[in-house]
């Protein structure tokens, strides 16, 4: 059940966005709220304060995921979950995470407003290192929610500077003592900018999403020779860059080969010794592959091993290939993405399917709920940006088609209206 003229006060989100955002803001008008450093320890101490200004339950786990509850009719029924992450890039921006997370404080304060409560109870999440910028493995609070690893690889990561997750945890005052995981959920919804161009493109104000690409990352590791570029004739080289560079441009080729939906990046390249006249002799460089389709994904893998192989024998080098990481594809709830579809329908929102191809929580929260997500546009596609921009509008019609999602999830009865 929903109730359809129920909306969010898209003033009040805006302000909350805005106002996050001055804790650990940039010259360029983003933000950078490393996980677990002392600005992220002052933002979840804003968010928490909101939290509990609006009514709800705090309860924080061992990997330090903050759960605000909101009780339901029937505290038997399994909650209904919203959330997303508040950590940065370093260059990040304003709405990446936050604005999953101030759309979910939104709709407890619009409920509040109204005297309206849910049958199941309601739940909003803040994860912990979504981003994975100081710590990894990426996306580590959801992970170990979800069981994809144990809470000690989580809590002995370490930064470029040796200092632990569990230390830093302490530090901050986020190191909880609630298990992590087990929480029985009966839906988890996550509203996101797209951080992507094709709903601007498109002019579609609404994505609902579908699914997310599966990913494989890979660390590549070329070894050649150095010698002097100068004596040196090209046919006896054994130059580790020209091996690199043709393999790096293999994994575009993959991509493009398996359109709409293969992605290739290389995204890191180290060069040894990095000297103007020595033919480099060492080369490590990251690949990054994507597909919605893991059949597909899985033709894709073979052909870059098949590369990395024969370019060894080629430019006579030897070619290291480590598998980093694996995710496939994750189709999300099918009941759930359609009562999302209903909703942009209702509220005569302009929509489209889409499927998602970065990391998010929600991803890893589908192998323990049924889960789905919400995006609206960001201005240019831009995202991991200081620039990073979104439509007030955009934002105040996502978090109301997740209102609407969560409350059909939940159920909803009026109880008596709040007057201001």
């Amino acid at each position: 059940m929903s109730d359809t003229s129920l909306q969010i006060n898209g003033q009040r989100l805006w302000q909350s966005l805005m106002d996050l955002a001055r804790v650990g803001a940039t010259e360029q008008g983003g933000n950078c709220r490393l996980a677990l450093t002392t600005l992220d320890g002052q933002g979840r101490d804003l968010v928490v304060g909101w939290m509990k200004d609006a009514g709800l339950d705090i309860s924080v786990d061992q990997v330090g995921n903050i759960f605000g509850r909101r009780p339901g009719r029937n505290p038997a029924l399994p909650a209904v979950m919203t959330g997303s992450h508040i950590d940065t890039q370093p260059t990040g921006g304003k709405f990446d995470g936050c604005y999953g997370v101030m759309a979910g404080l939104e709709i407890m304060r619009a409920l509040n407003d109204k005297g309206l409560q849910t049958d199941a109870p309601l739940e909003l999440a803040i994860w912990t290192n979504e981003e994975g910028s100081r710590f990894v493995p990426v996306m580590m609070g959801s992970g170990v929610f979800a069981g994809k690893f144990p809470l000690s690889t989580a809590l002995e990561a370490t930064d470029m500077a040796g200092k632990r997750v569990r230390d830093e945890l302490q530090s901050i005052g986020y190191a909880g003592t609630q298990p992590v995981g087990g929480r029985p959920l009966g839906a988890y919804f996550e509203a996101h900018i797209e951080q992507g161009p094709i709903l601007e493109a498109q002019d579609k104000v609404i994505g609902v999403v579908t699914g997310s690409l599966g990913l494989r990352w890979y660390d590549v590791n070329v070894t050649g020779m150095e010698m002097h570029a100068g004596p040196t004739p090209m046919a006896v080289r054994q130059d580790a860059l020209f091996a690199a560079t043709h393999l790096m441009q293999e994994i575009i080729h993959i991509a493009r080969d398996h359109q709409p939906h293969g992605r290739g990046t290389v995204g890191v390249v180290q060069v040894h010794p990095g000297s103007r006249n020595v033919i480099p002799g060492k080369v490590h460089f990251t690949a990054d592959l994507r597909h919605e389709d893991a059949a597909t994904l899985a033709l894709m893998d073979q052909r870059w091993r098949q590369a990395c192989a024969e370019a060894g024998e080629r430019f006579g080098v030897k070619v290291e290939l480590i598998d980093v990481q694996h995710f496939p594809p994750t189709p999300f709830a099918a009941p759930l993405v359609q009562h999302i579809r209903e909703q942009a329908q209702r509220a005569g929102y302009s929509h489209m399917d889409i499927v998602t191809g970065a990391g998010h929580d929600a991803v890893y929260l589908a192998e323990v709920a049924p889960t789905a997500m919400i995006f609206v546009p960001c201005k240019g596609g831009i995202s991991h940006n200081e620039i990073e921009d979104a439509q007030p509008a955009h934002l105040e019609a996502g978090a109301n088609v997740l209102l609407g999602a969560m409350l059909q999830a939940a159920g909803v009865r009026q109880e008596a209206e709040v007057t201001a």
